[in-house]
């Protein structure tokens, strides 16, 4: 006989859960006494807020493609963790958030902290309910990790009475997980498809999706570069395609250059494999026409649901994308060596041609002696804001590397998702940036980060602003500064003060030497980085983007 909470504990150990992230709460009592014993086998990280609690097991999930389990109390605990399955299902990446819930004979009371979690995380998670007898904890958590696993991956909400948790049952935990074989393409898909690459004039791939496989990926780029087809990336994919490949042409996402504007509008046969058309990459819908685009759409997805829900394609092929580039053909045929050519040096040219920025300390200079000093086992992490150009567009990312930032453009991501990293792979180097109004939202962290021996480096930019608003604010109503101006701790003696190696770098020759101690770090490090709010993007300046507003308003 086993009660409830340990019924759960084993079960996720058999499923192949290894570390949980969490606050706790006297609702799931029995699951933490179940984890007493499990040390070095599921391993309970606590957290200081459910919300970085969520994040963590959303970039676990982003990072192994392995369920991320989170667990919080019911309530207050599991709407604050919302933030983080919302980011998962935008994300789509694979994640369990277990919720306790008050007991079974006090539903529909408005007891204590009682919500409805069906209701709530219905429209926002791939799935979610509540186990209602002890019994059913087996059969309802194997079918939550299925179903966060396969076809589009997402967050899984379970909800937990107390009472079901306590109770005591003979029913036996599961041995172990199911194995769950995607979809083949059907061959005359994979035939139907070549044939419209043939044809092409212009022929573009995406590629979306949070993990491929080594042997999908190395069979991407070889049909690419054998074909000299160009690749973009979806919105913060660019770590799933080797940037030395002559192929890849950059990401189309929130602020996507011409370059890559151009691409997905002027191409007249676009191969997606595993993207789902969301408005970043989209242009807002307006690079590709809906629902019929005039381009000639090879749609390839793991989910059916995906496959027509905004665009038309050509072809639609229900099948497993690494699955898909697999069964191609070693290549297709075209005269298409300028159409790539040109992109490709349009993609370098970002990096290459940027400018000096303003300001104290200078972040295409940070990036550049970054790229030079840092290996390819290395993790960049981000949440949102115009800082975020610097990881994702300012760097190279090679086979090893991974960028952990979300699609749902939440801020406050970085830093959990920069410790669950560093606890998945304790040997890489691991690097969140950070804004100063960005760390702000899971900076207390860091003492969840020291607890569990996740030695991260934190790089905040601090401008004193949040940026990206007050580039907004500047367009539309220039010089009317309104709620964006930042008052900012000391970030370097917040940093010690959690045990880190803090500094301030306050030029851009100082930066090296302060980076060099930040990596030497034994319990991690943050920078604070003085950056000048008129450096808001690479290529534009605070008083250029005011200006244009000035100019549109007369």
């Amino acid at each position: 006989m086993r009660n409830g909470g340990q019924l759960v504990v084993e079960s996720l150990m058999a499923l192949g859960a290894t570390r949980a992230f969490g606050v706790p709460g006297e609702s799931y009592l029995a699951v933490l006494d179940a984890l007493h014993d499990t040390g070095g086998k599921l391993d309970f990280v606590l957290c200081r807020q459910e919300g970085g609690a969520a994040f963590m097991a959303a970039a676990h999930g982003k990072l192994t493609g392995s369920p991320g389990i989170c667990m919080v109390t019911r309530g207050p605990g599991a709407t604050n963790a919302a933030i983080g399955v919302h980011t998962a299902m935008q994300d789509s990446v694979p994640m369990i958030l277990l919720v306790g819930q008050v007991a079974t004979d006090m539903k529909e009371r408005e007891a204590f902290q009682e919500v409805d979690y069906r209701a709530v995380f219905g429209t926002m998670a791939k799935w979610a309910t509540e186990i209602e007898h002890v019994e059913r904890i087996p059969e309802i958590l194997s079918r939550a990790w299925i179903t966060a696993t396969t076809g589009r991956p997402g967050p899984v909400v379970v909800a937990l009475p107390e009472d079901v948790l306590m109770a005591q049952t003979g029913v036996p935990p599961l041995t172990g997980p199911a194995k769950v074989y995607e979809a083949e393409p059907a061959a005359d898909a994979v035939s139907e498809a070549v044939a419209l690459l043939q044809h092409a004039e212009r022929p573009l791939i995406v590629v979306g999706g949070a993990e491929w496989t080594g042997p999908a990926r190395a069979a991407l780029q070889g049909f690419a570069e054998a074909s000299d087809i160009p690749i973009i990336t979806s919105f913060r994919y660019q770590d799933q395609v080797d940037s030395a490949c002559a192929c890849f042409c950059g990401d189309a996402g929130v602020g996507m250059t011409e370059g890559v504007k151009g691409l997905l509008r002027d191409a007249d046969v676009v191969l997606a494999l595993g993207t789902r058309f969301g408005e970043n990459m989209t242009d807002g819908y307006t690079l590709l026409e809906v629902p019929q685009p005039k381009q000639k759409i090879i749609h390839v997805h793991a989910s059916d649901r995906e496959i027509g829900k905004v665009y038309q394609p050509t072809l639609g092929v229900h099948a497993d994308p690494g699955r898909f580039v697999q069964a191609l053909p070693v290549q297709v045929t075209g005269n298409w060596k300028a159409w790539r050519s040109e992109a490709r040096a349009a993609y370098l040219g970002f990096i290459d041609k940027a400018p000096a920025q303003p300001g104290p300390v200078d972040m295409v200079a940070v990036c550049k002696h970054m790229r030079e000093v840092l290996g390819t086992d290395v993790v960049l992490t981000n949440g949102a804001g115009n800082f975020t150009v610097w990881p994702t567009r300012f760097f190279r990312f090679r086979p090893g590397m991974r960028l952990l930032a979300p699609q749902s453009g939440a801020m406050g991501y970085g830093v959990p998702a920069a410790i669950a990293a560093k606890l998945a792979r304790p040997k890489s180097t691991v690097i969140c940036f950070a804004g100063d109004g960005d760390f702000q939202m899971n900076g207390q962290e860091l003492s969840s980060a020291r607890q569990a021996g996740a030695a991260v480096i934190v790089l905040v930019l601090n401008n004193g602003t949040y940026g990206t608003i007050r580039a907004h604010q500047e367009r539309e109503f220039p010089e009317r500064v309104s709620g964006t101006s930042i008052l900012n701790p000391d970030f370097a003696a917040l940093g010690r003060a959690y045990g880190m190696h803090g500094e301030h770098v306050a030029r851009t020759e100082d930066f090296a030497a302060a980076f060099a101690r930040a990596l030497a770090a034994p319990h991690g490090a943050v920078l604070e980085l003085d950056i000048a709010a008129e450096a808001l993007t690479p290529y534009r300046t605070l008083s250029q983007i005011r200006a244009g507003g000035l100019a549109a308003k007369r």
